[in-house]
């Protein structure tokens, strides 16, 4: 056994259940390739300033649960805590607002690290698909989002998620609603922390998970009722588009997500089934972030959805994704001479595009077989001396049982046709 473990709140993903997440990923990503998003990667680390500015020093990703570290040189950097002021820097580095047509249309998947106590549902490092449409102030915008989150969920098989909805108002009339929301709090009665946090960005107290915040938050102001005429026409036209869509949800006065960079549309994903981590995924629209971390203004929308708390969404649900075996041909060589001449029909059917694996280390038959049954080949290809004097191989077909002969030079394309 190996000294050494993953680090606490971590994880391996291993087959055969690494195959669940990755057909999540493709599944997530499918609608966005569909729709003009383009793929981004960005590095696992950035500077510590680009997120104490975008995603906001008064929340608890900053101020507790990033990963940091100084390097020889001096540099302040931090593991990625979350993927849009990665994405957005990318993008403004790489003057991609300049290149063509608005918005620019990016999707991502990747690690994400935060500091937290692991439970279930959330861990110390996680997996994200996330997409991000930069440059452009438009409702239907916010609703693609939405739609295309939805439209993935759904084509995974979960029926047992819902989506919350909010505005966040923007510069002209959240700042009113800051001040009668500061007013409020300030009669409650706070620990020091949220204390500072209510005067940094009372919004951040909403989102306090603890029984004994929120009972003193009844009766707190509503930010839907400071919301100015541009901001309510905007709400009511995102929500028009996405009814249209045929997509159901539900309006949350409360919803204001955990990073600061968000206004006017935001919304969540939530599985009542995953107990008390029931979001799988949210996300809204960030105008002012890209002037935040040094850039132009670029009124942006975007999501992340968990590829972690999506798998357990579905194994709540009971669902069962139907993922192809890995692989439709196994060789199985008996003899020196046969484990030359199937080798190169491995290689031979892999060129071909067939997914081929080869029986190593000299296995008996029966050790083979149990291989090739393990690994979910559909047909068996199988070569001793007698077979390679006459010129063939025996090929055994994995669900019916049957096994018969085929001629060597034509097996390639024997093989080809069954599988279809």
């Amino acid at each position: 056994m190996s000294t050494f473990k993953a680090p606490k709140g971590t994880y391996d993903l291993l087959p055969p259940v690494s195959a669940t997440y990755l057909a999540v990923r493709d599944a997530i990503a499918a609608p966005l390739k569909n729709s003009g998003y383009g793929y981004i990667e960005t590095p696992g680390f950035e500077n510590v300033e680009l997120f104490a500015r975008g995603v906001g020093e008064s929340t608890d990703i900053v101020t507790k649960e990033m990963y940091t570290l100084t390097t020889k040189g001096g540099d302040e950097l931090a593991l990625r805590p979350e993927g849009t002021a990665s994405v957005l820097r990318a993008a403004l580095e790489a003057n991609l607002h300049k290149v063509g047509n608005l918005p620019v249309k990016l999707w991502y998947s990747g690690s994400y690290y935060r500091y937290e106590r692991p439970q279930k549902g959330r861990y110390r490092h996680f997996s994200q698909v996330g997409a991000e449409a930069i440059g452009a102030e438009d409702p239907a915008l916010d609703a693609e989002m939405i739609i295309l989150a939805d439209q993935a969920y759904r084509s995974l098989g979960l029926r047992n998620f819902r989506i919350l909805l909010n505005s966040l108002g923007d510069k002209e009339c959240r700042p009113v609603y800051r001040e009668a929301l500061q007013s409020f709090l300030r009669g409650l009665d706070l620990d020091e922390e949220t204390v500072r946090r209510a005067e940094i960005n009372p919004l951040r107290v909403l989102d306090d998970k603890r029984p004994d915040v929120q009972k003193q938050l009844v009766g707190a102001p509503v930010l839907r009722d400071y919301l100015c005429d541009g901001c309510k026409a905007y709400h009511e036209e995102v929500r028009a588009l996405i009814t249209a869509a045929g997509v159901v949800f539900e309006d949350d006065e409360k919803l204001v997500r955990g990073l600061d960079y968000y206004t006017r549309t935001t919304f969540e994903f939530v599985h009542d089934g995953l107990g008390s981590q029931s979001a799988v995924g949210g996300g809204g629209r960030y105008d002012g972030l890209s002037e935040m971390i040094g850039g132009p203004a670029l009124p942006s929308v975007g999501w992340a959805l968990g590829v972690d708390r999506t798998v357990l969404a579905l194994e709540a649900e009971g669902v069962v994704l139907d993922i192809p075996a890995a692989t439709s041909v196994y060789a199985v060589p008996l003899g020196e001479e046969a484990r030359r001449v199937l080798f190169a029909k491995v290689v031979e059917l892999r060129k071909a595009g067939v997914a081929t694996d080869f029986s190593f280390t000299g296995r008996g038959l029966k050790s083979a077989m149990k291989n090739a049954h393990r690994t979910g080949a559909r047909y068996v290809i199988i070569a001793g001396e007698r077979d390679l004097a006459e010129g063939q191989v025996q090929i055994k077909d994995m669900e019916s049982g049957e096994q018969e002969p085929a001629a060597l030079d034509t097996v390639v394309a024997e093989l080809q046709r069954r599988l279809g």
